[in-house]
């Protein structure tokens, strides 16, 4: 009896492979032909799954995201049953760090998709990209909720936070992956703004 194939994993094998490809080279670099040699399939079987390169990034994409979610989740995680307020952001916040190969790759690549959208309007029009409100708003309800509790110091704006917070993460992303930051570094400014934030215990 032939072996039954899943395809749902067999689609996610590529996206692994035009994500690693993606890593070493470039997206911009990145060929149907490439990704198949690289998930160790035919060429044939690329195209079978993704009729073209811009369905096959878009599809990459769209993994890209969920394994950025899974990681971030299993941050939040590790840090405990219950770990509070700033915890959870500081999980959130070190998932997007590059400090390993895999968050490395999720930076690189993602840098690479979000500047390609700058002229490719399918890949603008792409959730990922063009409503990066989600980490957002997570960080404001998290922050919202620690200040309900008392755990803020005064004044803080905690919509104002959640911006400066993401934007400084990405900032030091970038500073690591050209080799500006280390990511020991990259973490002590990142636990220097929220000492600013939150009170001391």
């Amino acid at each position: 009896m032939p072996k039954r194939v899943d395809h749902a994993e067999r689609r996610s094998e590529i996206a692994e492979a035009l994500l690693r490809v993606a890593a070493r080279r470039g997206l911009h670099a990145v060929g149907m032909r490439d990704v198949a040699a690289e998930a160790g399939v035919s060429l044939r079987l690329v195209q079978y799954y993704f009729e073209s390169k811009e369905k096959l990034l878009l599809h990459g994409l769209q993994h890209l995201a969920e394994r950025f979610g899974e990681r971030a989740t299993a941050l939040v995680r590790a840090a405990g049953h219950d770990p509070g307020p700033r915890a959870m952001i500081e999980a959130m916040l070190r998932a997007a760090l590059p400090t390993d190969e895999e968050s490395r790759t999720f930076h690189l690549v993602y840098t690479s998709y979000a500047v390609l959208s700058v002229t490719d309007q399918a890949l603008a029009a792409q959730p990922f990209i063009k409503n990066p409100d989600a980490a957002e708003s997570a960080l404001v309800r998290i922050l919202r909720q620690a200040q309900e509790s008392g755990l803020l110091r005064p004044g803080v704006d905690v919509r104002l936070e959640a911006v400066s917070l993401l934007a400084m993460s990405a900032g030091l992303g970038i500073g690591i992956l050209v080799g500006r930051r280390s990511p020991e570094t990259a973490t002590t400014v990142l636990d220097h703004h929220l000492d600013r934030i939150f009170r001391s215990t």
